[in-house]
């Protein structure tokens, strides 16, 4: 893509939302911004140990992106080995995040000599980085990271909240079908900030403080972008969230691509037939319950199926006695692996996954079919969709995993007739996918659109 001419002397701040997945989503995209305007300078914001995470393990970043730090607010008495719940560590890091977010803002200034023309962030930090782009009369672009379906919510959260007050307890099986071309979701599947209702405001962190403001927030953006293909949402979805905005951009998602593999993944999933191999990765920031941990090793062993689980040492330390020796012929723990190299392998025939989007998309583009059981926040949206609009996967039976019902969905997926269409739906949407991400689909449209915003602001 041909660097704009207008870019010169142009100074976007780039800030992150430092948990999960989402700093790495979004600095994969800054690589992407970077290449395409190469003469753009990016400062990217995020905590100290987030950029170090970061940029420690992306060896090819591109010259004119630079880390700056921002406080994560942990009290500097605190115990190591002890921080606080990641919901706490969230809400301090939003509390003191405009202040703090000034500071590394006025040292890229000093650093780059360069004034600020343009602010891109996570939409999770929508509010100070509105703030921010008023004060220094800027646009700001918001990105929203996940599954783009799962933003419809939050334009909606007072309309939601009004429909369920007069419920102690909502039929969480009740249809969402007033959200516009959405009515596959269900009441059970929204994230808990969201159903709040009116006398429970007590009861809200500044996160779900931040989320239910987003509504308002996003329409004064100069684009929201979506890490997602616009091919792939329902149209009347995409039609009323445009309907919001000044403009509504589907870019693609920044799939990250790891060129390691320290703990030989790779070669021993050579050793496995085609479509035979469950591969288990359920995300970091919230851990499996241990009774259900169980439930997945009885699961595994019983199947006789090969597998290759990414689990923390910590709970590795928490399986069955003897678990891993008695599968150590057809199953491979290990606390890491280079995700999209083992969804592309020909032997991995499904993803057993909590349904966070940057492995959702992953597995959706490399025509895995997945099993999915949602933890918190977008999750049950992405799972319902995953399950029962694009039907490429299943959702867990009861939500929870039991041996027997994780079975049963491994048998359905993997061997059983009745899984073909799962199997063959997931191999049609890689192939859209493919094409809604070659140069004639609305990502490289909309891609082009937003180097022109960054660029010529």
């Amino acid at each position: 893509m041909a660097t704009p001419l207008c870019d010169e002397n142009k100074h976007v701040v780039v800030i992150a939302f430092p948990f999960g997945s989402h700093p790495l989503a979004l600095l994969n995209q800054t690589i992407r911004l970077a290449s395409a305007a190469s003469n753009v300078t990016f400062s990217f914001i995020s905590t100290a140990k987030s950029n170090q995470s970061l940029f420690s393990n992306q060896p090819n970043i591109p010259h004119n992106i630079k880390p700056y730090n921002v406080s994560d607010e942990v009290p500097e008495d605190h115990v190591p080995g002890t921080l606080p719940p990641v919901p706490v560590l969230v809400d301090l890091f939003l509390q003191a995040s405009l202040e703090k977010l000034e500071q590394a803002i006025d040292l890229a200034v000093k650093s780059t000599d360069l004034r600020v023309t343009c602010i891109v962030s996570d939409t999770f930090v929508s509010a100070p980085s509105l703030s921010l782009s008023l004060k220094l009369n800027v646009p700001w672009v918001a990105c929203w990271p996940s599954l783009s379906i799962s933003v419809s919510p939050h334009f909606y959260t007072h309309l939601i909240r009004q429909k369920f007050s007069d419920s102690h307890e909502p039929d969480k099986s009740i249809s969402l079908d007033f959200l516009p071309g959405l009515s596959h979701l269900r009441v059970e599947d929204l994230p808990h900030d969201v159903l709040l209702k009116p006398g429970e405001e007590h009861k809200e962190t500044v996160f779900s403080k931040i989320l239910a403001s987003t509504g308002q927030l996003l329409p004064q953006a100069r684009a929201l972008v979506m890490f997602f293909y616009e091919e792939l949402d329902p149209p009347v979805f995409v039609q009323d969230t445009k309907s919001k905005l000044k403009s509504l951009l589907y870019v693609g998602p920044p799939l990250s691509q790891s060129h390691t593999d320290i703990h030989g993944c790779l070669p021993w999933l050579d050793q496995h037939g085609s479509r035979s191999v469950a591969y288990l990765s359920f995300g970091t920031v919230v851990p499996v319950p241990h009774h259900e941990l169980l439930q997945v090793s009885d699961a595994l062993e019983a199947s006789g199926l090969p597998f290759l689980w990414s689990l923390r040492d910590d709970q590795k330390s928490l399986l069955p006695d003897g678990f891993v020796e008695r599968t150590s012929k057809r199953g491979k723990i290990v606390p890491w692996v280079p995700q999209t190299q083992v969804l592309a392998h020909e032997s991995v025939g499904v993803l057993l996954t909590h349904c966070g989007s940057n492995s959702v998309i992953e597995s959706m583009a490399k025509g895995v079919p997945m099993i999915c059981r949602p933890f918190f926040g977008d999750h049950g949206m992405a799972a319902r969709t995953v399950a029962d609009l694009w039907k490429i996967g299943v959702k867990i039976e009861g939500g929870v995993f039991t041996k027997n019902g994780l079975i049963q969905s491994l048998n359905l997926v993997l061997v059983e007739e009745e899984g073909k269409k799962i199997r063959e739906n997931a191999l049609k949407m890689k192939k859209t996918m493919q094409i809604a991400s070659g140069a004639d689909g609305k990502a490289a449209q909309d891609f082009k659109t937003l180097v022109d915003i960054i660029s010529c602001s």
